[in-house]
């Protein structure tokens, strides 16, 4: 390890290398110009090398400066990189929780509540992406996935399915809404990426649905123009059933058809237990379940 320089005589380096300028470096490490000359002084010492020449009133790097610098901020980057990684990692008290920002912000965002007063001493920590998180490289204790569950590596318990529903706001088109499967096809439609036939070949319509107008990646955007009026859109019911509850949506018809992939609760396969991790996943069973009565006594009382 005595072969390191020291890690101010590499920044100062790395910055001026790379500004071409000692001022400019000094102002970005908030360091006085006199000090940045010195650390550089000290490393072509140390190195035996010489890192710039001078070139009016700039420098200009040597062949040799430029590849010694191209290494050294690439270790600077993995230093500052694993600093990241290090402070990210949950604390003792900390769970944190991956999920797509549609789960998170129209289900999980709803109940949480309910496990911050069962466990008040946890703090959870959701971490929403549209991506499949690597549940251990990003130190995830808990991630809900939509798929098959044909994952590796993980535990997994099955929430529940989905199905899709066409829903609009009660204002939109002055609150005459569509009824009907063609009513709905033929007013605005703001799309998700899932398509319309499986709905339409249930609804006995032989129509194709143009895809036209607005379309999103990211349901929330899509139900947040619903609730804009802007029309109506077909959804993953858990994703509107709290609105539909609150009077904020309302379903347009009784038309649904299964969505394919059911919600899955994965954690990372590890050795040792961890408390909290298996209260989460408890609670969320629970929630999961306690949501499929309430569906249940929906249907039976429609």
């Amino acid at each position: 390890m005595s072969a390191i320089p020291p890690l101010s005589c590499l920044r100062s380096f790395e910055a001026v290398s790379r500004l071409g300028s000692v001022t400019l470096a000094a102002a970005e490490l908030h360091v006085t110009h006199s000090a940045v000359s010195q650390q550089l002084k000290v490393l072509e010492e140390l190195l035996g090398l010489v890192l710039f020449v001078r070139e009016g009133r700039g420098l200009r790097v040597t062949e040799d400066g430029r590849l010694y610098s191209m290494q050294v901020r690439a270790a600077l980057s993995g230093i500052a990189d694993a600093t990241r990684q290090i402070q990210a990692r949950p604390k003792a008290f900390e769970l944190v929780v991956a999920v797509m920002p549609s789960f998170g912000f129209c289900w999980l965002l709803p109940r949480i509540q309910r496990f911050h007063a069962r466990y008040p001493h946890i703090t959870v920590r959701l971490q929403a992406s549209l991506a499949i998180s690597n549940l251990v490289q990003e130190s995830v204790d808990v991630g809900v996935r939509m798929g098959r569950g044909d994952w590796e590596g993980v535990s997994k318990h099955l929430m529940f399915y989905d199905d899709m529903i066409v829903v609009a706001s009660p204002a939109f088109n002055d609150g005459d809404l569509p009824r009907t499967p063609e009513q709905v096809i033929a007013s605005p439609i703001i799309f998700t990426m899932d398509s319309w036939q499986p709905w339409c070949e249930a609804a006995g319509l032989s129509a194709e649905v143009a895809r036209s107008g607005l379309c999103s990646n990211d349901s929330n955007l899509v139900l947040e123009a619903v609730r804009l009026r802007q029309g109506v859109a077909l959804v993953r019911r858990s994703l509107a059933h709290d609105a539909i509850e609150r009077g904020e949506l309302v379903q347009l018809t009784d038309c649904t058809v299964p969505y394919p992939y059911p919600y899955w609760i994965v954690a990372p396969d590890r050795e040792q237990v961890d408390v909290k991790r298996e209260q989460f996943v408890q609670w969320l069973l629970e929630e999961a379940e306690h949501y499929r009565q309430v569906l249940k006594h929906s249907d039976a009382t429609r």
